[in-house]
């Protein structure tokens, strides 16, 4: 059987990030991908210019669309952009509770460019959080998605306090590993920093790999596992692509 995967998300003309870098990713690993666009974007390695959210219906009949011809052995969320938008695709993914899905808590671009309205994540947490799998923050989407200053694995466990069934904290330590927190384990993903500026997209990339192995029936611990390899392998081999000074993508195909 052919395995899918869908992605609710943003748009990334450069390719780096958003729908685009799920899509790639999912292919990498061999499964079928389906996307549904929020928003769109105007940027490159430089910034982001321009952020336009489509409208509330436009983003409903997509997922429709997909869940209910193709449907999906895994769903992805990344930016949603709007209460609105979290409101309404939660809403109606709470009609797929067995769907495993990946929530990648997508609040600000890696140019520091804002992607959602400040008060997406108060409804992330009401709306979205306890419908997901695993949710993906990395320290500063913790903090923001608690309400307060968190670090580390008391960052997860805020998270788990929430209303959460497992978060992958990205960036612990000294920036390169990663905490996997469930109710009953914590299992600490090592890595190494390496010096690049080609980073853009590594939030949308690892979740998307996470979803991936969700979708070809891997155990949570497990693909995250496979994840953090594939991730770290990535960053390692990107090209050089885009402005020297700017933020380059990843080999998505590591």
């Amino acid at each position: 059987m052919t395995r899918t995967a869908l992605t609710i998300a943003g748009s990334d003309p450069s390719g780096g990030a958003g729908i685009q870098a799920d899509l790639k990713t999912f292919q990498r690993f061999g499964v079928y991908g389906q996307s549904v666009v929020t928003l769109i974007t105007a940027q490159n390695t430089r910034g982001v210019t321009a952020v336009e959210l489509l409208p509330r219906e436009l983003v409903l009949a997509q997922l429709d669309a997909c869940l209910d011809d193709i449907g999906a052995h895994a769903i992805k969320t990344g930016a949603l952009g709007s209460v609105t938008l979290i409101e309404a695709v939660a809403a109606r993914l709470h009609r797929t509770p067995d769907i495993p899905l990946v929530l990648d808590p997508v609040l600000i671009s890696k140019h520091g460019h804002p992607l959602a309205a400040p008060e997406a994540a108060h409804a992330l947490v009401k709306h979205l959080l306890p419908r997901a799998t695993v949710i993906t923050p990395n320290r500063h989407e913790a903090a923001a998605l608690a309400g307060r200053p968190v670090e580390g694995a008391d960052a997860a466990r805020a998270l788990l306090d929430l209303g959460a069934r497992a978060v992958l904290l990205k960036g612990i330590g000294d920036g390169a590993d990663d905490l996997l927190v469930t109710a009953t384990e914590e299992i600490l993903l090592p890595g190494i920093r390496h010096r690049t500026r080609n980073l853009h997209g590594t939030g949308c990339t690892y979740a998307a790999a996470v979803t991936a192995h969700l979708a070809l029936g891997h155990p949570l611990p497990e693909a995250a596992r496979h994840a953090k390899a594939y991730i770290a392998h990535a960053i390692l081999t990107a090209p050089p692509l885009g402005d020297p000074a700017g933020c380059g993508p990843v080999n998505h195909t590591a």
